[in-house]
């Protein structure tokens, strides 16, 4: 059977209200369709060896992923260029609901998990202190349709440099093996 590159939903969307009345604010949706189950899907995503394989862009590297994977754990990520600058992140969880949905906190870090400002990294000084990241997995006609929601992404050009960046992320996780399971795409 020939497999052929779907293109994943991707776009930009608003958020109508967030919990407690704040303004309403903006993020960053891709939803892709994976042969891989739930279940694998959700190890890719939950386990540090399998995070390592494909976390952050084509041309980085993940040498620390530690996760302590529950309600109000904390996880430290750190993603290396090609010229070996590091790029670390943080977050807390706050939903966990296994093999259907991730929810954390998303900041960037400094290597002790102390949350920093996105100009730190030399982003814009107008970049969120903290983002909400909300992964889903359900199935569809015998497949995983994984959808990913940052929400609190800004538009412009961090926007899409943050959208490339997740879609060189998933092009990566759709080659990662996972038991006999292969987590690949399918039209």
């Amino acid at each position: 059977m020939t497999e052929k590159k779907k293109n994943p939903t991707v776009g930009r969307v608003d958020v109508s209200q967030r919990a407690g009345g704040d303004q309403p604010t903006s993020g960053l949706k891709i939803s892709r369709l994976f042969s891989a189950s739930r279940e694998a899907l959700w190890r890719a995503w939950t386990e540090p060896e399998l995070l390592k394989q494909w976390h952050g862009p084509k041309q980085f590297t993940a040498p620390v992923i530690e996760l302590d994977l529950r309600y109000g754990g904390k996880y430290l990520f750190c993603m290396r260029s090609s010229d070996g600058k590091d790029y670390w992140s943080t977050g807390t969880y706050r939903e966990i609901v296994p093999n259907e949905k991730l929810v954390c906190t998303d900041s960037f870090a400094d290597a002790q998990g102390n949350v920093v400002p996105g100009s730190y990294y030399g982003l814009p000084g107008d970049f969120p202190l903290e983002m909400l990241v909300t992964v889903t997995f359900s199935d569809e006609a015998g497949r995983t349709r994984m959808t990913v929601f940052q929400e609190g992404m800004p538009g412009g050009q961090m926007g899409e440099m943050a959208t490339q960046g997740w879609n060189e992320s998933l092009d990566k996780l759709a080659a990662v093996e996972i038991g006999r399971a292969s987590c690949r795409e399918r039209v």
